[in-house]
């Protein structure tokens, strides 16, 4: 039986960002939608800096048929001002990659939410990883939600790596908010860190090619958040030395799923009918085991 939701007749969903070519959100959707029976369509859209508000703008006041937005870089910030209200997680982070359309009365609101936390908390609590501390690379709104996920999985120290330490302000704030100990260094300075336990890179495909990480251990974790190409390099040498290793494709379908389920139910805790199943089929879509076996 087909799930019954709110709004069935807002039906088209699609991915915004710069460059989106290479987006497998698309393939993630399409698997779930088709596992839930639901008759959704999900594109994707070339939106770059400065465009957002005259593509959002261009929608029009309705746009009849259409469920919600998933958003990534260079987006996630600059869509702050065009919500009318946000959940308190995009309050916390000042990101959000989500947008629901939701009918109120004559109006449609939109709605934004984070759902990257929950994309990179989940595939380390399947392995059973509880880091005492964290160190997150980059300096961007991924790095924020780094931050906040490395909080959740139970570090109590995050140390931060970026390009341009006078333009990690954001972070630093954020941390204070947060309560937790960051430690901001220069890239260039990570050579000197040592052996780590767990990594999460949030720097773009082939920045952090010429970077050499030591994992501590072999229950150390390295989620890197690019995907493409894979395995990417720093990630071959870090399983080469005997750490484990996520990739983005394991955020990308986690954060989807918080996505589907705030599209759907307005919550995005709230779990979709047979989510395993879900999980399976969007897994196998974009070339991932069913299951993290790392």
């Amino acid at each position: 039986m087909t799930p019954s939701y709110a709004d069935p007749d807002r039906t088209h969903l699609a991915v915004l960002g710069s460059p989106i070519a290479h987006s497998l959100s698309p393939a993630l959707h399409e698997a779930a939608y088709a596992a839930l029976g639901v008759p959704f369509t999900y594109g994707r859209h070339e939106v770059a800096s400065g465009e957002l508000d005259a593509f959002v703008a261009g929608l029009g006041p309705g746009q009849p048929g259409l469920r919600g937005l998933s958003l990534t870089m260079p987006l996630k910030r600059e869509v702050l001002p065009m919500l009318d209200s946000r959940t308190p997680l995009v309050d916390e982070l000042g990101v959000a990659n989500t947008i629901a359309f939701r009918q109120v009365g004559e109006a449609v609101r939109r709605v934004g939410a984070n759902t990257d936390v929950e994309g990179l908390v989940r595939p380390v609590e399947a392995l059973g990883h509880v880091p005492g501390e964290a160190t997150v690379l980059g300096g961007g709104a991924t790095a924020a939600s780094a931050m906040t996920a490395s909080l959740r999985l139970g570090a109590r120290l995050v140390r931060v790596f970026v390009r341009d330490t006078a333009g990690a302000g954001a972070l630093v704030r954020l941390a204070t908010r947060l309560g937790v100990t960051l430690e901001l260094h220069p890239l260039d300075e990570l050579p000197a860190a040592g052996p780590l336990g767990f990594v999460i890179s949030t720097l773009p495909g082939g920045v952090a090619d010429d970077l050499h990480l030591t994992p501590s251990g072999p229950d150390a974790v390295l989620f890197d958040v690019a995907y493409e190409p894979w395995p990417t390099a720093v990630a071959s040498r870090w399983e080469a030395g005997g750490g484990r290793v996520l990739s983005g494709l394991d955020m990308l379908t986690e954060q989807a799923i918080g996505q589907i389920r705030f599209f759907l139910s307005g919550d995005q805790d709230e779990l979709l009918p047979d989510e395993a199943a879900v999980r399976r089929a969007m897994r196998t879509a974009v070339g991932l085991p069913a299951a993290i076996t790392v």
